[in-house]
């Protein structure tokens, strides 16, 4: 599995219900040998998944490669990993901590 591929499975489990009302835009910057930049917009109860991100996110991660494949094969823990700072977060907390309900992953 690679770090294109987490996001496109992310986008394919994406809780529209969950979404309800939300308009908000997180982005992830993803460093090491997979490095990248990929947004998912949430607009309208959609999700649209825009490699090399945008301008102006609502919030923003940052995360090795390693560890975000870490994180999507359930081999580490989300809060953990940021607890840890393995996860930067920049922006809106709280909206960074919405994310895991927008998707019915795991």
């Amino acid at each position: 599995m690679t770090v294109e591929d987490t996001f496109k499975y992310m986008q394919s489990h994406f809780n529209a219900a969950a979404a309800a009302g939300f308009n908000k835009t997180y982005q992830v910057h993803v460093t090491g040998e997979q490095g990248g930049t990929y947004a998912l917009k949430i607009e309208n109860q959609t999700c649209q998944l825009i490699k090399g991100g945008v301008e102006k996110p609502d919030v923003t991660f940052t995360i090795s490669s390693d560890d975000w494949l870490a994180i999507a094969q359930g081999k580490l823990n989300p809060m953990q990993a940021f607890m840890s700072g393995k996860v930067k977060v920049a922006g809106d907390m709280m909206l960074a901590m919405r994310l895991q309900n927008l998707f019915n992953i795991g």
